[in-house]
Parts: structure tokens; sequence; C-alpha cells
């Protein structure tokens, strides 16, 4: 038992868990935005399906691809984001029996709030950091990233 103190003492969390925990802390912030803007039927976690499809549309496995998640999660979610009008599915003009995911009038603006709900983080961060630290902080995750993505 004495060892079990031990170790639950000395735990620290790691950078990974506490970049997770900050991006999570966000999604309070997200779900009122969204309800404030009268958007419903959309989570944040089904929202970062529609970032990339900012660009223009994809298809399923595509987006499950820059996502970095399994063609099913995407399915799931998309089916979700259609029934609520966030997404379009249009026939592919050189397949015809492949689908184009494309982002709605509707799915345009919870972009819209995304970005505006994002910038409002940022300036809470600035004000707790500094715009030094902020600074340094956006670098070094770019670079995080950056070497993940190279990986």
């Amino acid at each position: 038992m004495a060892m079990r103190r031990d170790v639950d003492a000395e735990w620290k969390p790691t950078v990974p868990a506490l970049v997770s925990w900050v991006a999570a802390s966000g999604a309070p912030h997200l779900r009122a935005a969204f309800a404030a803007a009268g958007l419903d039927g959309i989570r944040p976690a089904q929202a970062v399906a529609l970032v990339p499809l900012a660009a223009g549309g994809l298809h399923a496995s595509d987006l499950a691809d820059q996502l970095k998640v399994s063609r099913q999660a995407v399915a799931q979610g998309i089916a979700a984001l259609e029934r609520h009008g966030y997404v379009t599915r249009v026939p592919d003009p050189v397949d015809a029996r492949a689908r184009i995911i494309e982002l709605s009038p509707r799915g345009r603006q919870a972009l819209r709030v995304m970005r505006s709900n994002a910038l409002d983080s940022e300036k809470r961060w600035e004000q707790i950091l500094g715009e030094r630290r902020l600074g340094e902080l956006r670098e070094t995750l770019q670079m995080l990233l950056s070497a993940e993505s190279g990986a």
C-alpha cells in the first residue's frame, strides 16, 4: 500500500493530457455559443468535422483521413450533421456511385460561430498568459503539430 501512495504522490498529468483538458474545457462555451445562435443538434465533437469542409466538399473517406478517425465514425457523425441540416451529400460528378459531403448554409453559420468562439477563447487566454506567452504557446503547438504530422 505504501508503494501506491508514493506513486500517487509523484503523479503529474502529462502535457498531452493537459492539452486535451484545456481543449475540452472550451466545449461548454461552444455549446452555449451554438445555442445563442439558434444552432441545435450539433455537439462540439461533431462540429470538428465541419472544419475540413470549409475548403470544399469531400468524400467520406477523405474526410476520415483528414480527421484521423475511422470511416465509420465519419459516417455516424455526418449522418447526424445531415439530419440537422449542417451538411448535404451530393452526387460526385466524376463517379455516380460516390457522394460528396458539402457544407450547407447552416454548416457555414456553425463554422462562423466556432471561429468567433475560438477567438474569444484566445482573448481569455491572452488575458491570463499575456501576449508574449500566448505567442510562444502558439509557436510551440505549431512546432509539435508539424513534428507529429511528419512522424
